[in-house]
């Protein structure tokens, strides 16, 4: 497709609403949704993306109840499990963002592993964004630069160098941003990587995003004429 953009970043909205609306329990929205993140991201790679980040699992979830947050982390090892079996014949780059802390030994090491195994893929890369907040990244990059100007390291503070002290190192900034699930906001995702990016909204819930879905979005974002602060 002409009309895809490099970077499209997933806020993965509704997978709870979409449960509930069914008489479900919220672990089978979660379970959905895994299914579905999956679906989208092959189709992202079969039609020319080179770079998909998924907002996973945010530093705000951990006050959801314990229970949620176990059956999640149990979908998540499950996901990072097939991904590391598939990884050579998928071909696609994968790399983690976001706080280690909180998260489980088992997950961290599953991580690591998938990072390793597919570093040298030279397919679509996709950032899992996991225990992951904009506000978070940003203070933990000040305290990096901090630390350096403390050692003697002088700094020039520009945007290109600020970005480099980000999780997201050496990817470029999204060019679209697609919501599910009728939500008008970031919710803490991306803070600095969103400045110039094109926003899309969907009253869809997670589960139900289609790659028709997907499809209906691109051409929107084909039609807007990106300014970059520009008249």
């Amino acid at each position: 497709m002409s009309y895809v953009p490099k970077h499209v970043a997933f806020i993965m909205d509704g997978n709870g609403r979409w449960a509930k609306a069914r008489n479900l329990p919220r672990s089978a929205g979660h379970k959905k949704g895994s299914q579905i993140l999956r679906e989208i991201v092959e189709y992202c790679a079969e039609i020319g993306i080179q770079y998909v980040t998924a907002y996973t699992f945010s530093t705000e979830n951990w006050s959801r109840p314990k229970e949620e947050i176990d059956g999640i982390m149990s979908l998540l090892e499950d996901y990072l499990d097939d991904a590391i079996k598939k990884s050579k014949k998928r071909n696609i780059k994968v790399k983690v963002i976001g706080k280690k802390d909180g998260l489980s030994n088992s997950i961290i090491n599953k991580i690591q592993e998938l990072e390793s195994k597919t570093k040298d893929n030279s397919g679509l890369c996709v950032i899992f964004a996991i225990n992951y907040g904009g506000r978070d990244e940003i203070i933990r990059a000040t305290n990096k630069i901090l630390a350096q100007i403390q050692s003697g390291i002088s700094y020039e503070i520009t945007p290109e160098i600020f970005s480099d002290f980000l999780d997201t190192k050496g990817i470029p900034d999204p060019d679209f941003l697609i919501r599910t699930s009728g939500e008008l906001r970031i919710s803490n995702f991306l803070l600095w990587q969103l400045a110039y990016t094109e926003f899309y909204f969907t009253d869809k819930h997670w589960p139900d995003f289609s790659k028709t879905d997907l499809d209906l979005a691109l051409l929107e974002y084909v039609q807007r004429k990106r300014r970059f602060g520009k008249a």
